[in-house]
């Protein structure tokens, strides 16, 4: 059964940019809801749900060990928060989009979440 949530619910984020690119961790707060984090935050659906604001590429780094994904934002700030007309268009922009993306967060990921050994 799913368990449709706000990301800001199951997880919080951190975020920078130099630049023209971002990146954004986005860590869950309970091991458990990692897998859910790996399942449903792709590059595919930020570029679905954000559309023309990622005009470059998207690139996802997964930290099984930190229960986290870094994502890269490149082309992202329209050429960097010096030379963007958009005042707000930089890194900590970002976080506040990501936390409102709902998230089907049901526990059944607790035994899919893919956290290695120690």
């Amino acid at each position: 059964m799913s368990e449709f949530v706000p990301l800001r619910e199951i997880a919080h984020v951190r975020s920078g940019d130099k630049g023209d690119v971002s990146n954004v961790c986005v860590f869950a707060r309970d091991p458990a809801h990692y897998g859910a984090l790996v399942r449903e935050l792709t590059p595919e659906r930020l570029r679905s749900e954000f559309g023309g604001l990622f005009r470059g590429r998207i690139r996802r780094y997964e930290l099984p060990r930190l229960h986290g994904l870094n994502f890269v934002l490149e082309d992202a700030i329209e050429g960097g928060v010096n030379q963007s007309l958009n005042l707000d268009g930089h890194g900590k922009s970002w976080s506040g989009l990501f936390l409102g993306l709902r998230i089907d967060a049901a526990p059944r990921e607790a035994a899919a979440a893919r956290t290695p050994d120690k």
